[in-house]
């Protein structure tokens, strides 16, 4: 018997996304571990981190360069690749863009 394993969860994309090394830290319940963005966008990022991320876990991510943090859910998950999507609970630059897409001003 295969069981399959889902490994996104499906939501149309709400704002542009930018190329961006944004250095971060995720913490769980019980770990914390730095890692980096790939892309970021009002409502999240896509995340290089070598942690055992599940789709749905609760995290808190922080950003070194703003020192800010939020809470966030992993809705996409690439273990081979060591790649998740995050959404932030609420959307915000906390990236620090200093120039955002349009999109990102609604």
């Amino acid at each position: 018997m295969v069981v399959s394993i889902p490994t996104k969860v499906s939501t149309p994309r709400r704002s542009t996304r930018i190329a961006a090394d944004v250095l971060i830290e995720i913490q769980g319940e019980r770990f914390a571990y730095a890692g980096e963005t790939i892309t970021v966008n009002l409502h999240g990022a896509l995340v290089r981190i070598a942690a055992p991320l599940k789709l749905g876990d609760r995290i808190t991510l922080h950003v070194h360069g703003t020192g800010r943090s939020a809470g966030a859910a992993v809705v996409f998950a690439e273990y081979e690749a060591s790649q998740f999507g995050i959404e932030l609970d609420c959307p915000e630059n906390i990236w620090g863009m200093a120039d955002p897409p349009p999109d990102w001003m609604t």
